[in-house]
């Protein structure tokens, strides 16, 4: 089944890669799986790493001479390859382990196509690079419209907090402007990045450095762009090398309320 990857484009390559660990992630849920430590209260599961194995395997045999970074396995392939595949097996470990099923798989080419696969609602969020839909088992693929009428925004409260004392998420989520203009969701998992796109959620906001290369957000932020979401760092800039965390909104109006309230 693999080497029938061998001949798609990149974006079927994506989302291949990702039904592969979604399906990992599915059926490891439940057990108990011992912690392996990462350090700084962070860690991985057997079903991360088995994920990661099976995601590595469509990549490997559809490209094999691409380079990935992963999110378990570190780099790996040619170290002078001129393209990089981005995987983050589990989005949501800390939510899979104790049996939330919140959790996300991630897998992007860097710069280009990519894919965010919800393990439990079957949907696989999808882009070529320039559009982006949704592909549901058994039904047509639909684009993603992202709106802002839900008025619901996540905001990842993860540590650390590099930006604090001048942003700190939770005192978004307390300024009277958010109160009386959008309901607060916490997620904890990038999969709250593709239900912008999808016009699930009006905007996601996280703290953070450059994340324009990080395996946990460039797949949703490769998503949200070709959806046509607003998406800059939470001091209105472009993200990129100087980049400071993740704003993404369903339209400029959404994000201009969020960046005046989170500047004030």
């Amino acid at each position: 089944m693999i080497n029938s990857y061998a001949g798609s484009d990149d974006a079927a390559v994506a989302m291949a890669g990702a039904r592969a660990g979604a399906d990992v992630v599915r059926r490891m849920y439940g057990r108990r799986l011992n912690r392996i430590d990462k350090g700084a209260g962070d860690f991985a599961t057997a079903a991360d790493v088995e994920a990661e194995k099976a995601i590595l395997g469509v990549i490997r045999a559809a490209r094999p001479d691409d380079a990935v970074l992963g999110e378990e396995g570190g780099q790996q392939g040619a170290a002078g390859a001129v393209r990089q595949w981005l995987v983050d097996p589990l989005c949501g470990t800390l939510n899979y382990a104790v049996g939330n099923m919140l959790v996300a798989v991630n897998v992007a080419l860097r710069d280009g196509p990519a894919a965010v696969a919800d393990p439990f609602s079957g949907e696989v969020f999808f882009t070529d690079g320039e559009s982006a839909w949704v592909r549901r088992d058994g039904a047509d693929d639909a684009l993603l419209m992202p709106s802002h009428v839900t008025r619901l925004v996540d905001v990842n409260l993860d540590p650390p907090f590099p930006s604090a004392p001048g942003f700190r998420g939770v005192d978004l989520l307390a300024h009277p402007e958010f109160v009386e203009g959008f309901r607060p969701r916490v997620v904890s998992t990038t999969l709250a990045m593709a239900w912008v796109a999808a016009g699930k959620r009006a905007a996601y906001v996280t703290d953070g450095g450059d994340l324009s290369g990080s395996v946990h957000f460039a797949a949703g932020i490769a998503l949200c762009r070709a959806a046509g979401c607003v998406v800059t760092g939470i001091d209105g800039a472009p993200i990129g090398e100087a980049g400071r965390g993740l704003v993404v909104a369903a339209d400029d109006e959404t994000h201009g309320r969020l960046m005046l309230m989170m500047r004030s």
